[in-house]
């Protein structure tokens, strides 16, 4: 937000990936910005490095050489050795990484990488603010995502706010889990919200992402009802939401936003396995262990279900 006297109202969040020349997350040619810290916990996650605010370890065991030289930096003693007469390296998950970046600096193999990165405002719009040709010829822009966005409002909805000042068009990708006056200030500088369903059953959502749903749902009827332009986007996973009755009943709540000009339709995001090398990098374990993934025509066969709803709906295909 810029102040009364023309600077930038400085405000710091914890970033863990920025990413340019997307195509799928808004329209046009996108810069993404990924925010720290999730409040949800969905067993397909792709990210798993957003879940957590605090920075966090990356090692690639298949890189280390076990040199040491990461243990005579760490300032907390994180990183150790399991056996002294045949050392493997390791890394300590009960201390929290302070984010130095001395151990990543010290491997001579980039098996380490600290994710998590305190950015100001300016810093953030400096990268966002090199693409500028490319969101005005493509009619793309800036998307927040994460993690969860909506977990640091203050930040997102100051850092909108400047893009808007220069004419970049604007997005934020969000589970809708958050307080509604979070999502009510940031909407003032959005201009597309891509918004999750996970699954229709409060219960059943609550088994797959450690939340209930009853929020979330409202939250996105304030926003469409409010006149937010929003994209419900509906993860698909085998199994697990992709039954006949849970899309026709998702398809039943939405029909009361059908002729809502502001109600741009549905994104299918079918399950996909990009993310999974992360949880090994992280000690994190993986919850699905098969393959869940769509073949075409099944793909095909739900998106003209769907339409059958009188609803626009696209696949998206990474």
């Amino acid at each position: 937000m810029t102040t009364d006297t023309g600077s930038i109202l400085e405000r710091k969040a914890r970033i863990f990936n920025v990413q340019k020349y997307s195509i799928y997350d808004g329209p046009g040619v996108r810069t993404l910005i990924f925010f720290k810290g999730c409040p949800l916990r969905c067993k397909w996650c792709s990210n798993p490095e957003g879940l957590e605010r605090k920075y966090q370890v990356m090692y690639k065991e298949d890189l280390c050489i076990n040199c040491g030289n990461c243990t005579h930096v760490c300032p907390v003693q994180l990183h150790y050795f399991l056996d002294e007469e045949s050392p493997r390296h390791k890394v300590n998950r009960s201390i929290d990484c302070v984010g130095c970046r001395k151990c990543e600096t010290a491997c001579p193999k980039q098996a380490l990488s600290i994710v998590g990165s305190d950015k100001t405002i300016s810093e953030v719009l400096e990268i966002i603010q090199q693409d500028v040709l490319f969101y005005h010829s493509s009619g793309g822009g800036v998307t927040l995502g994460g993690g969860e966005v909506t977990a640091q409002p203050e930040f997102a909805t100051n850092l909108l706010t400047e893009c808007k000042r220069m004419g970049i068009h604007t997005a934020i990708e969000t589970s809708g889990y958050a307080k509604l006056d979070s999502l009510l200030m940031i909407a003032q500088f959005t201009d597309l919200f891509l918004y999750d369903i996970k699954h229709i059953d409060s219960d059943r959502h609550y088994e797959l992402t450690g939340v209930r749903n009853e929020r979330i749902l409202d939250n996105l009827t304030e926003l469409i009802r409010r006149g937010s332009n929003v994209k419900v986007r509906m993860p698909l996973i085998r199994g697990l939401n992709d039954g006949e009755d849970t899309i026709r009943r998702t398809l039943e709540f939405l029909q009361d936003f059908k002729y809502y000009k502001n109600f741009l339709g549905i994104d299918l995001l079918p399950y996909h396995k990009l993310g999974i090398n992360k949880y090994k990098q992280l000690d994190m374990k993986y919850a699905i262990t098969e393959d869940l993934s769509f073949k075409e025509e099944e793909l095909d066969k739900i998106e003209e279900f769907i339409k059958g709803y009188d609803l626009q709906v696209e696949v998206i295909r990474h």
